[in-house]
């Protein structure tokens, strides 16, 4: 037995966690710290690095204070992180703008633009471009901040600038990588011609690595502030859908995972690059070695529950749930001409990527109740990741059963509205909330020469939930309605 124990870091968009783990992947300790967003313009979303670090010292102070033991025996370090962030640096490292997040829309024409002036690039990017991404959001700058695009010496995404802060090393993994929309996603390297179209080049790419390979070793500035030995190892870490993948063990074809968080997608794993633009289906470099995953992806998941929750006034999501869960149970079918509801609030991804979509309900009576509402919003949702899951099969991907991970696997109503939804198996697991954080320690055992099988390796099935076919035939006539809803939707803004 094995008394190493490694060092799980995932930055989030609004808390950094981390956790010890030991070899036999139990976790020995877990602390967190939460990072704000600043939303200067309407649409865009932006984080100071600074505070990442500032989180990351935190956290990981708190982790050493309660748990000065397992500390002692850490023997590396692995990341997770946010995705498709923008970390703008010159020649001495300093960072020139604040990071352009994920959920920043500011770039839609520039996506527009390089879908419109290069639309085959997407067949090697895996990807169209969305605002999302952060190639358009290069653009952005090029063309509105041109004096400080030009002192742009390397573009890391939002792990790969802690990385740096650790190791010195600026690098960046094929995960990652692959949410830029800069890597030929099939060999796995950097794409010089979609670099071009958004006025960069190769030298101002970081070194690519696989995200279970050694980056570096902590510099002894870093290893000063942290109180962990000089040259400790550090994993290349990876993008964080795909790191919580590796946490659950979602590594092999055929599996597949709901992530029911702020936003939603369904990820499906496969042994090639599968991806279908067309229908905004990503193909993106799973965290491992010669392997990818398809995802269709949601802007609003589970934010949509709690966008309602506040609407109608209820003290918090329980209660609401409660409430639908009394009202409507979810073994018997709801009316079919129950209020339906569009859950594009934030506009949508898979398969429409329109940003501008927006949500709405439908079918409203003076008869309409809370219940009936909170009930609409948790299948809206659901038929969102249908469309997605649909999508996700049309490009080659195969779906069996999934886990649901994320702050709505916490409803076993929802688990099991999706399982009636999707018809397939849905199972909740055990700690899948620091999935992310337990695949970034694995990685860290594997740069290190540990932990071959570790990838393999679930969390424990906390439940399983079969379709029920009763359910069936009315959820299938609803979501033939939810369809019939888009073009009014697409009409609203066009």
């Amino acid at each position: 037995m094995s008394h190493a124990v490694s060092l799980g870091i995932d930055l989030g968009t609004s808390e950094l966690k981390a956790v010890l783990m030991s070899a036999e992947t139990e976790v020995l300790g877990q602390a967190g710290a939460r990072i704000s967003v600043s939303r200067r313009q309407s649409g865009w979303s932006e984080q100071n690095p600074a505070d990442w670090w500032q989180a990351c010292v935190t956290a990981l102070d708190q982790l050493r204070a309660e748990q000065p033991e397992a500390w002692k025996r850490i023997e590396c370090i692995g990341l997770s992180g946010q995705m498709h962030g923008a970390v703008l640096l010159d020649q001495a490292n300093e960072v020139l703008y604040p990071a352009i997040l994920w959920d920043d829309s500011r770039a839609m024409a520039q996506a527009e633009q390089l879908n419109r002036d290069f639309p085959d690039y997407a067949e090697a990017t895996g990807s169209l471009a969305m605002a999302g991404l952060t190639a358009p959001k290069l653009l952005w700058l090029k063309q509105h901040e041109p004096a400080l695009f030009a002192r742009i010496h390397c573009v890391l995404s939002p792990k790969d600038y802690l990385q740096l802060l650790l190791t010195g090393e600026r690098v960046s993994d094929m995960s990652d990588a692959a949410g830029t929309l800069w890597l030929d996603v099939a060999r796995r390297e950097w794409y010089a011609p979609m670099l071009h179209a958004t006025g960069l080049t190769l030298a101002q790419m970081p070194r690519l690595l696989e995200a279970d390979q050694l980056s570096g070793h902590l510099t002894t500035e870093a290893a000063w502030q942290l109180e962990l030995p000089v040259s400790l190892p550090v994993a290349a870490g990876g993008g964080d859908n795909p790191v919580s993948a590796v946490g659950i063990g979602a590594v092999n074809a055929g599996d597949a995972f709901v992530t029911l968080g702020t936003s939603a997608a369904i990820v499906a794993i496969t042994d090639h690059a599968a991806g279908h633009p067309p229908s905004a289906v990503h193909s993106f470099c799973h965290a491992l070695p010669n392997r990818w995953y398809t995802m269709g992806a949601m802007l609003a998941g589970a934010s949509c529950l709690r966008w309602v929750t506040r609407l109608l006034g209820q003290p918090d999501e329980q209660t609401l749930l409660t409430l639908v869960q009394t009202a409507l149970p979810v073994d018997q079918p709801v009316a079919e001409n129950a209020p339906l509801f569009l859950p594009y609030l934030a506009g949508e991804r898979t398969p429409h990527n329109d940003p501008l979509l927006r949500g709405g309900f439908m079918n409203l009576g003076h008869d309409s109740t809370p219940a009936m509402l909170g009930y609409a919003v948790l299948e809206g949702v659901g038929f969102g990741l249908l469309d997605a899951m649909n999508a996700a099969l049309s490009a080659g991907a195969s779906v069996n059963a999934c886990a649901l991970v994320g702050g709505g696997a916490r409803s076993e109503y929802w688990a099991q509205l999706l399982a009636n939804i999707l018809e397939r198996e849905v199972f909740t697991l055990q700690g899948s909330e620091l999935s992310a954080c337990i695949g970034a320690a694995k990685l860290g055992f594997m740069a290190i020469g540990q932990g071959a099988d570790l990838p393999r390796q679930g969390l424990p099935i906390k439940a399983r939930y079969q379709p029920m076919l009763s359910t069936q035939p009315v959820l299938q006539a609803r979501y033939r309605k939810f369809r019939g809803l888009l073009p009014a939707a697409r009409g609203l803004h066009d």
